[in-house]
């Protein structure tokens, strides 16, 4: 049986603990888009260059929640640097103040996934806010996929807000571009 997500353990990782934690945050991406992997975009190998990429970045961290030793589910996010094209993939450009950033500013956050037998538990909220505890930028962003709407009704009442659409990769879907204000 699932322990409830209060009782699950919360483990934080940074930039230097990469290379340990990588074969976990890999293999459990494979299993929550298991049925997704024919897509190239989707694939395991290109998850795994975007996840290299993301941990190179400044700020880099993942939270992995464990139940028993077992990971049931993650986040990882980084600064974006300055100078950042996330916003470039905007479908409708936002204002310049909006899209300008300076290194410390922003927090994307790249992906929170939490496996079937933990999903409906708080889990993946325990792990969205222990990520972004004590972090020092003014907002973190995201990105959604449309459809997926309760996921994205989800981080509405988390408090994140819609800023448009992109795609950020000329092979990706469209998401939802969603912001939240930390400080």
């Amino acid at each position: 049986m699932t322990a409830p997500a209060d009782t699950v353990e919360l483990i934080r990782y940074s930039h230097d603990q990469f290379p340990d934690i990588r074969p976990t945050l890999v293999s459990l991406y494979a299993e929550v888009y298991a049925d997704q992997l024919s897509d190239p975009f989707f694939s395991v190998e290109r998850f795994d260059q975007r996840l290299e990429g993301y941990a190179s970045r400044s700020g880099w961290e993942a939270v992995v929640a464990y139940d028993g030793g077992e990971a049931a589910g993650y986040a990882f996010a980084s600064t974006l640097p300055k100078g950042s094209a996330w916003w470039a993939g905007m479908l409708q450009p936002l204002p310049e103040e909006e899209a300008v950033e300076d290194g410390n500013r922003t927090l994307a956050l790249f992906e929170l996934m939490v496996r079937q037998p933990w999903r409906g538990t708080g889990l993946s909220r325990r792990i969205h806010e222990e990520l972004l505890a004590g972090r020092s930028e003014e907002r973190v962003t995201l990105l959604v996929e449309p459809t997926h709407p309760k996921v994205k009704a989800l981080y509405e009442s988390w408090g994140y807000r819609n800023v448009g659409d992109q795609q950020p990769f000329p092979d990706a879907p469209v998401y939802a571009t969603m912001v939240r204000t930390l400080t």
